[in-house]
């Protein structure tokens, strides 16, 4: 999938607010604001249940990665969130 395009699909999901669980979380995390070299996706099935995280991490901007762009649509469309949620911004570490 192109990353324009992975990148518009999550975009519009996130969009839409918070709507219920299960939820999923996306967050970016790098060494600068500039360069987001890692992403955390938390899964939450439900209020109160143990989140489940994944990492994704590269040696560039994962925001711009089309395998891991990719890889998020499908763990959203998998993981049948209701919610999705972007941390505005890139975290550092």
């Amino acid at each position: 999938m192109n990353v324009d395009k992975a990148k518009k699909r999550i975009a519009k999901q996130v969009k839409k607010g918070f709507k219920g669980y299960p939820q999923l979380s996306l967050a970016y995390f790098g060494k600068t604001a500039d360069v987001a070299t890692e992403v955390v996706v938390t899964f939450t099935l439900a209020e109160g249940a143990e989140p489940q995280q994944q990492k994704f991490a590269s040696d560039n901007d994962v925001r711009e990665d089309e395998t891991i762009q990719s890889v998020l649509v499908k763990i959203i469309d998998r993981a049948g969130a209701n919610s999705v949620l972007e941390t505005e911004g890139v975290t550092v570490l």
